[in-house]
C-alpha cells in the first residue's frame, strides 16, 4: 500500500534531508561538522557570481552559522580530500566516490577542444600534461604563459574568450585526465594530474546502470522526498535513464512510492528519510542551494515561485539581482536582495519582500539572520534600502538591537572581511 502525505509531511522530510530542518547548533563550528553536512548534501555548485560570497560558501552558512571557509578550503586541496570539482548540477564540488560514476554520465558537448584541429589538438593536450607532470599546479593564465600561447582567443557562444590552452584544459578536465588542485584567491583554478586528487584515478570497468543507480540513490538521500525528474537534476543525469534506474532502486528496497496529497506526479522517498515532528530552522538560501535547484519541486513544496533575476535586464527585474529565499521553519516566508560591500564593509539589503502569509514575526527572524550573515562576512553594519514590502519592518527590527559584537575571522579567511562590530544601519525613511 502506498503511504500518503500530507504537504508539510513532505516538507518537514524534505527540510530534514538537506539539514535544515533544525535550528543551527551553538557553539564553534567544526571541520567535522562541516564534513558531515557536505556528505548530507552529496554536493555543491560552484558559480563565479561573488555578490555576497563564493555560492559553495553559502550552503553552509545557511545550515551551520558563523564557519570558518577556511575548512572547505582544505577538504578540497589537501589530502585525504573529501571533495573534488567535477561536472555535476553544473560545476560542483562532488564527493570523490562519485568521480568515476559521474565520469560515465557527464558528457558536456560544448565543453573544451572539440572544434579545434586534432593535431593542434593532440599536441596541446601533450604539452599541458608534460608540464603539469613536472611542476607544480598551474592556473590556464600560468600554462598559457609557460607555452607560449598567447594568441587572440576565440569567442564562443557564452561570451568567454578561451584561447588554445584553456579549452584544451577544459577538454581534460572533462575527460577526467586533470582535475583542480586548489583555487586562487582570484578564483581561478590550479590544474594537476588527476592522480594527485584521486588516488584510484586510473580508469576502471565501472558498470553503467550500477552507476547511475549510486548517483540516483545520493541525489534521492540528498532530496528526501522527489520525483524522477527531481532526482536526474540532482546530477543533471537523463531522465529517461533516470526512470528505469529509480524502478531499480524501488526493487531494492532503495525508494518508496509515496503520494503527497494535492500532487500529481508520481513520488518516491528515500529509506533513508527521516520525518521530524516540527521544523524549527532557519536561513537565507543562496540562489545556487540544492533546496532550490529544481524550481517546480520548490514551487509544489513551498507554494514559492523563484528565478534568478541576475541575467534579467534592472529595469525588467521584480525582485532584485540577487535574491534569497529566506526560510523560516517550514515555510519560504521572504526574500531579499542582498549584497556584501566589502569597500563599505556593509551588507546591503537592497530590497525585502515577504510572501503571502508570512508570520508577525518574519521581520524580526529575517533581521537576525541578517545581522548574523553580516558577522560571519565580516562586515560592520546592516543597511536597509526601502524597497519592498518588508524593508521598514526590517530596519525597525534591526534598529531596536542596536549594535552586535562581531566574531573574529582568520585575516586570510577567503571572505575576506574583516572584523569588527555590526552597527545596524537602515536608512528607509
Amino acid at each position: 500500500m502506498t503511504a500518503s502525505l500530507s504537504l508539510s509531511q513532505a516538507r518537514r522530510i524534505a527540510l530534514a534531508a538537506q539539514g535544515l530542518a533544525k535550528a543551527r547548533p551553538a557553539g564553534p563550528v567544526t571541520s567535522r561538522a562541516v564534513g558531515r553536512t557536505f556528505a548530507r548534501l552529496q554536493l555543491v555548485q560552484i558559480d563565479s557570481v561573488n555578490v555576497v560570497a563564493r555560492s559553495h560558501y553559502l550552503p553552509f552558512f545557511s545550515r551551520l552559522g558563523n564557519y570558518d571557509p577556511l575548512i572547505l578550503q582544505s577538504m578540497a586541496s589537501r589530502k585525504p580530500r573529501k571533495m573534488m570539482e567535477y561536472w555535476a548540477h553544473e560545476a560542483s564540488f562532488i564527493r570523490p566516490e562519485h568521480f568515476h560514476d559521474l565520469l560515465i554520465w557527464q558528457k558536456r558537448a560544448w565543453v573544451g577542444a572539440g572544434r579545434l584541429d586534432p593535431a593542434v589538438r593532440q599536441d596541446m593536450e601533450d604539452r599541458i600534461l608534460m608540464a603539469l607532470t613536472a611542476g607544480p599546479p598551474m592556473t590556464a593564465s600560468e600554462l598559457t604563459a609557460e607555452l607560449g600561447h598567447e594568441e587572440d582567443p576565440e569567442r564562443d557562444n557564452w561570451g568567454w574568450n578561451w584561447n588554445i590552452v584553456k579549452r584544451v584544459l577544459e577538454h581534460l578536465f572533462e575527460e577526467g585526465r586533470i582535475s583542480a588542485a586548489s583555487r586562487t584567491s582570484q578564483f581561478e583554478r590550479k590544474y594537476t594530474l588527476i592522480s594527485r586528487v584521486v588516488p584510484d584515478a586510473q580508469p576502471i570497468d565501472v558498470d553503467a546502470e550500477a552507476s547511475l543507480d549510486r548517483l540516483m540513490d545520493a541525489a534521492a538521500q540528498a532530496h528526501g522526498i522527489g520525483t524522477v525528474r527531481c532526482f536526474s537534476d540532482y546530477f543533471r543525469t537523463p531522465l529517461k535513464a533516470g526512470a528505469a534506474s529509480v524502478q531499480r532502486l524501488v526493487r531494492a528496497g532503495r525508494l518508496e512510492r509515496v503520494k503527497v496529497r494535492g500532487w500529481d506526479r508520481e513520488t518516491f522517498q528515500h529509506v533513508a528519510a527521516t520525518l521530524p515532528r516540527k521544523a524549527t530552522g532557519r536561513a537565507l538560501l543562496s540562489p545556487f542551494d540544492s533546496l532550490v535547484f529544481e524550481r517546480r519541486r520548490l514551487e509544489e513544496l513551498f507554494g514559492f515561485h523563484y528565478r534568478i533575476e541576475i541575467y534579467t535586464p534592472a529595469a525588467k527585474r521584480r525582485f532584485g539581482y540577487y535574491v534569497l529565499p529566506f526560510l523560516l521553519g517550514e515555510a519560504i516566508v521572504a526574500r531579499v536582495d542582498l549584497k556584501a560591500d566589502r569597500a563599505s564593509r556593509q551588507l546591503l539589503v537592497r530590497s525585502a519582500f515577504g510572501e503571502l502569509n508570512a508570520p508577525a514575526d518574519t521581520a524580526v527572524e529575517l533581521a537576525a539572520e541578517l545581522r548574523l550573515m553580516a558577522t560571519w562576512l565580516g562586515l560592520q553594519e546592516v543597511v536597509v534600502w526601502p524597497v519592498g514590502d518588508l524593508a521598514r519592518a526590517v530596519s525597525e527590527a534591526l534598529a531596536k538591537d542596536g549594535v552586535v559584537p562581531g566574531e573574529q575571522l582568520q585575516s586570510d579567511s577567503p571572505l575576506r572581511g574583516e572584523p569588527g562590530n555590526v552597527a545596524l544601519v537602515s536608512p528607509v525613511d
